[in-house]
């Protein structure tokens, strides 16, 4: 049977422990919102299919804990990101000053062109507001990154933000599409370009990938 996505991309959430992300992962994938949850412990992830630009494409999201204690498991994860979201809280000053150290290890960890975007969640939390808007937005440029202020609570901008990062990882990777679809057409016009892979976690060392993941 077809699998009914023509691509799967994978992106990571990461940013300080309490910053929102595992809020925004449940609001964009199953549309709900819980104002209290267990902080995740280690990874875990949601999957939800978008059409963009004409392609369907498969999204593995994968939720990281933020506590120190678990980044050691965590980075055996930034390598086969191909888009992450850098996460800080609008009311934590201490959340956004520690993008800059997460923003160095996808830099060290991460593979080259891997798509990011500044995300400055809560922005329904207004009167706890401490990092203004145009500081995200100054961060954001010089990192070359786009930026949304987004919110769980009142879905603000969780579609829009997934979407736009999904686009970025789609132009990054036009080329090797493009290839692949030329060399899937002759066969199966429905096969999907890349496998599932879904449940697997990292491998302990690297091995050759038939696939561009």
């Amino acid at each position: 049977m077809a699998k009914q996505y023509d691509v799967l991309f994978r992106l990571l959430l990461l940013g300080d422990s309490g910053v929102g992300k595992t809020c925004l992962l449940c609001r964009f994938t199953d549309n709900e919102f819980h104002p209290a949850h267990i902080s995740t412990i280690g990874v875990d992830f949601k999957m939800k299919t978008i059409e963009v630009d004409g392609v369907k494409v498969r999204i593995q999201i994968w939720d990281t804990a933020g506590q120190e204690r678990y980044q050691t498991i965590t980075k055996q994860y930034y390598r086969r990101a191909q888009g992450i979201f850098l996460v800080y809280d609008i009311g934590s000053e201490r959340s956004y000053q520690h993008i800059m150290k997460w923003a160095s290890d996808v830099d060290e960890y991460a593979p080259d062109g891997v798509q990011k975007i500044l995300i400055g969640n809560k922005a329904d939390e207004e009167h706890k507001r401490q990092v203004a808007k145009e500081q995200g937005l100054q961060l954001a440029r010089e990192y070359g990154m786009d930026f949304y202020e987004t919110s769980a609570c009142s879905n603000l901008n969780i579609k829009e933000s997934f979407t736009r990062l999904t686009e970025l990882v789609l132009q990054a990777h036009r080329k090797e599409l493009a290839g692949l679809r030329a060399a899937a057409a002759p066969c199966d016009p429905d096969l999907a370009l890349l496998e599932e892979d879904e449940c697997k976690p990292p491998a302990a060392e690297d091995s050759p990938k038939a696939c561009w993941c």
